[in-house]
C-alpha cells in the first residue's frame, strides 16, 4: 500500500504512457496493409496502436466495414448536439465532455431517429488518440447485450468524437451515491451486478481476451429497465495469450478500484478486473464509495474497512447499506459478501473467474426471504398531479353535496373551501413525494423476473 500512496490518483495516467493527441490529418498518417485480415477475426488494439506499425484512419474505416459503424462529420454532430450546447452536457470524464443529442430521420440511410450520447475528446485532457482508438476498436467490433452500443465516430483534423446509444438512467455511480430521492432496491442491485459480470465474462472469454482495466460504478450505464451496460473502453487492452500469464504496462485506472498487485508491479491480468468487480460489489452492498475522504480516516478506504467483516456474518449488519432499511435477502447478502471477499483476495489466483461470479450471482434473484415492508419509490410529478386531482375531485363533490343552502353563505363557504383545498393539496404533494412507498418484494411478485431479467 505504500507504493499505492505514492501515486497521484484520480485517473492514474503516468507520464510514461500519457497519450498525446494525434493532430495529424488522415492523409499524413503512415499506413499499414490490413486487407489480409480474416473477416471473422477481431482486429486487436495492438494491431493498430503499436508505434512501429500505426494504421491510418482510412485503413481503420476499411477494416471496420460491415460492422454498421457510421462515420459522422463534425458538422453533423454539431447539429445533433445543438452546437455542443452546455445545456446538453450529461457527463464529463477523463476523455472529455459527453453531450446528449438527437439524430433525426433521414440524416443518412440506415440510421434511425434516436437519442444519442456524443463524447468529445478534450484536447487538453489526460486522454487522447490512443483512448479514442481503443473505443472504436473494441466497441466497434464487440457486441453483447451488456455492452453499450457504439453507433459511430468522427475524426476531422485533431477532433476525435464518439457516438453511443443514449442510456436513459445514466450511470450506477449517480444512481447509487447521488440520487437521494429514490434508493436502489436490493434486487435491482443484484440485477445490475449480474449484467456487469456477464459482460466482463464475455470480454475475458474472447478468443483474443480483453482486459477492461477501468471497471467502476461510473462506467456502468443503465437503460430504462436497469439493464447494465459497460462503457468507456479507453483504457481497455488486449489480454495475455498463449503461455503468457500477464502483460506488463504502466499503471492506469482509478483510485480504490485497481488491484494491488497491478499497482505494485504493473502486471495486468484478467484477475485485476475481478478485483475491481469485487470493489463494485462492495459498493452495492454498503452504499459507500470505494474512497470517501469525508469519512473518518479508518473508513475512507472501503476495502480496508469492510473486508474484515465480510466473512463474519454477525457483523454484516454493520456494513450493509442502512438506506435499504432491512429490505434485502439475508441469505443473498451473506452470499454476496462471501463473493466480494473472494474477488478482493490479495492472492490473484484465489479470485474466481467472472464466469464463476455469474453462476454465483444469478440464483440470488430467486431468493424469496426479503422481508415485507416499505421501500422508498419516487412517484413522478404526473402521477402526483393525477392522484391529487382525483382526490380533490372526490373531496370537492362531497363538499358540494353537503353545502347546499343560502347563496350568500355558499359563496363565502366556497372561498374558504378553495383556500383550504389549496393548503391541503400542497400538503398532499409533499406527502406523496416523501411517503410514496412500495415493497421491493411486492414489485418483484407482481412483475416477476421480467422486472429484473434483461430483455434480449
Amino acid at each position: 500500500m505504500d507504493l499505492m500512496k505514492a501515486f497521484t490518483w484520480k485517473i492514474i495516467l503516468p507520464a510514461c504512457v500519457k497519450p498525446k493527441t494525434n493532430r495529424l490529418k488522415p492523409s499524413s498518417m503512415s499506413k499499414v496493409h490490413v486487407s489480409k485480415q480474416n473477416s471473422l477475426q477481431r482486429l486487436a488494439l495492438s494491431d493498430v496502436s503499436n508505434p512501429g506499425s500505426p494504421i491510418s484512419l482510412h485503413d481503420l474505416s476499411s477494416s471496420l466495414v460491415g460492422l454498421n459503424l457510421h462515420i459522422f462529420t463534425l458538422k453533423e454532430l454539431e447539429v445533433i448536439t445543438h452546437n455542443f450546447s452546455r445545456s446538453d452536457v450529461v457527463g464529463e470524464g477523463g476523455f472529455g465532455k459527453v453531450y446528449k443529442g438527437f439524430i433525426k430521420e433521414n440524416l443518412r440511410p440506415g440510421l434511425k431517429s434516436q437519442p444519442v450520447a456524443v463524447k468529445v475528446l478534450d484536447l487538453n485532457g489526460s486522454q487522447g488518440h490512443r483512448e479514442w482508438l481503443a473505443e472504436v476498436i473494441f466497441l466497434g467490433q464487440l457486441k453483447h447485450p451488456h455492452l453499450v452500443n457504439l453507433i459511430g465516430y468522427c475524426y476531422e483534423d485533431e477532433h476525435r468524437l464518439l457516438v453511443y446509444e443514449y442510456m436513459t438512467l445514466g450511470n450506477l455511480d449517480n444512481k447509487l451515491f447521488k440520487n437521494y430521492a429514490s434508493i436502489l432496491p436490493w434486487l435491482t442491485r443484484i440485477k445490475i451486478a449480474i449484467g456487469a459480470a456477464r459482460c466482463l465474462a464475455f470480454l475475458h472469454e474472447e478468443e483474443k481476451p480483453v482486459i477492461y482495466r477501468d471497471f467502476k460504478a461510473s462506467n456502468i450505464l443503465l437503460d430504462s429497465d436497469y439493464n447494465a451496460k459497460l462503457s468507456d473502453f479507453g483504457l481497455a487492452t488486449d489480454g495475455p495469450q498463449g503461455d503468457d500469464s500477464h502483460i506488463t504496462t504502466c499503471v492506469m485506472g482509478t483510485e480504490g478500484y485497481a488491484a494491488p498487485e497491478y499497482v505494485n508491479t504493473g502486471h495486468l491480468t484478467k484477475m485485476c478486473d475481478v478485483y475491481s468487480f469485487g470493489v463494485v460489489l462492495l459498493e452495492l452492498l454498503t452504499g459507500r464509495r470505494s474512497v470517501d475522504k469525508n469519512r473518518s480516516k479508518r473508513e475512507q478506504d472501503l476495502v480496508e474497512w469492510a473486508r474484515p467483516m465480510l466473512r463474519d456474518f454477525n457483523k454484516l449488519d454493520q456494513i450493509i447499506d442502512s438506506r435499504l432499511e432491512g429490505q434485502y435477502s439475508t441469505e443473498g447478502a451473506k452470499k454476496l459478501a462471501a463473493l466480494a471477499h473472494q474477488c478482493l483476495s490479495h492472492n490473484p489466483k484465489s479470485r474466481p473467474t467472472m464466469s464463476s461470479v455469474v453462476k454465483t450471482l444469478e440464483p440470488l434473484l430467486e431468493l424469496n426471504d426479503i422481508p415485507m415492508g416499505p421501500f422508498v419509490y419516487t412517484v413522478g410529478n404526473d402521477d402526483v398531479k393525477r392522484v391529487c386531482g382525483e382526490k380533490n375531485r372526490i373531496l370537492g363533490s362531497d363538499e358540494n353535496e353537503n353545502n347546499r343552502g343560502n347563496k350568500g353563505e355558499e359563496k363565502e363557504e366556497k372561498g374558504r373551501r378553495r383556500r383550504r383545498k389549496g393548503r391541503r393539496q400542497r400538503r398532499r404533494i409533499r406527502v406523496f413525494r416523501s411517503r410514496a412507498v412500495y415493497s421491493d418484494t411486492d414489485l418483484y411478485k407482481a412483475l416477476g423476473t421480467s422486472l429484473y431479467s434483461p430483455r434480449y
